[in-house]
């Protein structure tokens, strides 16, 4: 059993490898070809001119304007959602309210693109603001159930001592149970923050799609996983490669923060 499950925590490896092999075997061709400076720093997304011009700058700025915007609205919320479900919630509550907020996490991204052209595009248009909103909620149950759950690992006797040495309820869990909590909440943040940059089928439909340089948050931007899903279907050769290569500086963007939230997370602890 051991050899078993010794081959099956491999094969996620595996397959983080395997992509890394398609990306970057795919990707780094057309970057090099292009030009690594050209494709970072160009803001001109124009596949069908001659030559054909491949800057992903303005949609660089659009992945980390929506995902600051949506982190911005949803972490606060998704941390005080699990504060509440693990250490105020009463009982009765409880079993409405956390399958409530779990039911979030099942709801097809589509539905939320529905929902965000139906109530969130006539007050905001096609902008970063919508987008933002829209992910804030969709990332909601990612987080609330894993920094819940990393509430209710701390060892109850931190709050009982803290009750002990004189402080409320509340002192007790935001002085002393969220800290120690303290890694789990930022992983809930990192999972968070993937399941915003990843989004693709919601932005599409509130982001605007525009490949332009923002100013503003109402303004309508193009993220990189809009660009690849709107052109792969029809891509070919060097343009293909382009949009392999968005993929690639986005999975090196996701793998920096990821290594960056870890090493925070070390030196706090």
């Amino acid at each position: 059993m051991r050899a078993v499950f010794f081959l099956a925590a491999l094969a996620s490896v595996l397959a983080v490898l395997l992509i890394c092999l398609f990306l970057f075997g795919n990707g780094v061709p057309a970057l090099l070809k292009i030009g690594i400076f050209k494709f970072l720093a160009g803001q001109e997304w124009a596949p069908s001119d001659v030559p054909p011009l491949f800057g992903i700058l303005p949609m660089i700025a659009g992945s980390l304007y929506v995902t600051a915007c949506a982190l911005i609205l949803g972490v606060p919320v998704g941390i005080l959602t699990a504060v509440f479900l693990a250490r105020v919630c009463p009982p009765r509550l409880y079993r409405f309210l956390k399958p409530g907020v779990d039911l979030l996490a099942g709801i097809p991204s589509v539905v939320y693109g529905f929902f965000g052209m139906a109530a969130l595009v006539p007050h905001f248009h096609s902008s970063i603001l919508s987008a933002g909103i829209l992910l804030g909620v969709m990332i909601l149950p990612t987080m609330a159930g894993i920094a819940e759950s990393a509430l209710r690992a701390v060892p109850e006797h931190y709050y009982e001592g803290a009750l002990a040495l004189g402080a409320g309820h509340y002192r007790a869990v935001f002085r002393v149970i969220l800290p120690a909590a303290r890694s789990g909440v930022l992983a809930a943040v990192v999972l968070g923050m993937g399941r915003a940059v990843g989004e693709t089928m919601a932005v599409i439909m509130v982001a605007g799609n525009q490949a332009r340089m923002p100013n503003s948050i109402f303004q309508g931007v193009r993220t990189l996983t809009a660009n690849i899903v709107m052109e792969m279907g029809y891509a070919a050769e060097l343009h293909r490669g382009a949009l392999i290569a968005t993929g690639v500086v986005l999975f090196v963007f996701i793998l920096l923060v990821n290594l960056c939230l870890s090493a925070l997370n070390r030196r706090i602890t």
